[in-house]
């Protein structure tokens, strides 16, 4: 696939089909994936892939703790500052918006944005979850390192006919998930990725979100 092809028709997929995706698939989209930029060649992610029953047992366990914990567990790193300043305070609520209203769940009804929120623990189901961890000893420059591997893995889904969804919000299950994974203890959970066939008859599949235009994000001179 073109790479601008590629960038184009990718999306957050928030409804996946069953179908199963071979090893063999995964691996390749992790090798390509590892070609991504990275200062000094550090390289510094690491990938647990799950399918099958290990992952259907992670998320029951999931499901399980949510009774108990509905906000989940502190994330080892903040997902949004604190006090978001404009324009991302509009651009995250907008998009919020958006994106229930193409489910049709209105402001009012919080059960239902609730189920769907709920629905990210499940990975949309997803067939393959891939779970992606920083050494904790890593700074801004290797953080952004892993963002370009993201970008690639999701990006290299796309020249398999796959879509891809990045969740930061396992970052809020780190302690269960590591409990079934067992991850050295140095790396911290950074996000998920759901990785399979998308869902193409779901609503929530033609939804796309807006992006700012390149007059709000780039200066240009002496061209």
């Amino acid at each position: 696939m073109n790479v601008l092809d590629a960038l184009d028709s990718r999306y957050s997929c928030r409804a996946f089909r069953p179908d199963p995706v071979p090893e063999r698939i995964v691996r390749e989209i992790l090798v390509a994936a590892g070609r991504a930029p990275s200062g000094g060649n550090l390289q510094p992610w690491y990938v647990h892939a799950l399918t099958g029953e290990p992952l259907a047992a992670l998320l029951d366990d999931v499901e399980a703790m949510m009774q108990e914990m509905p906000r989940g567990e502190t994330p080892e790193y903040r997902i949004y500052p604190a006090d978001l300043k404009e324009p991302y305070a509009s651009r995250r609520f907008q998009v919020g918006e958006a994106l229930y209203s193409a489910l049709g769940v209105s402001r009012e009804d919080k059960a239902g944005r609730g189920r769907q929120f709920r629905r990210n623990f499940r990975l949309f189901g997803a067939p393959v979850g891939l779970f992606i961890y920083l050494d904790r000893s890593m700074g801004p420059p290797q953080w952004a390192d892993c963002g370009m591997f993201l970008q690639s893995v999701m990006l290299a889904a796309r020249a398999h006919g796959l879509h891809t969804c990045a969740q930061e919000a396992w970052a809020q299950w780190h302690g269960t998930v590591a409990r079934h994974l067992r991850p050295d203890t140095e790396h911290m959970l950074f996000c998920a990725i759901a990785l399979g066939h998308a869902d193409a008859a779901a609503p929530v599949n033609r939804w796309r979100s807006d992006r700012a235009p390149v007059s709000e994000i780039a200066i240009f001179k002496g061209f």
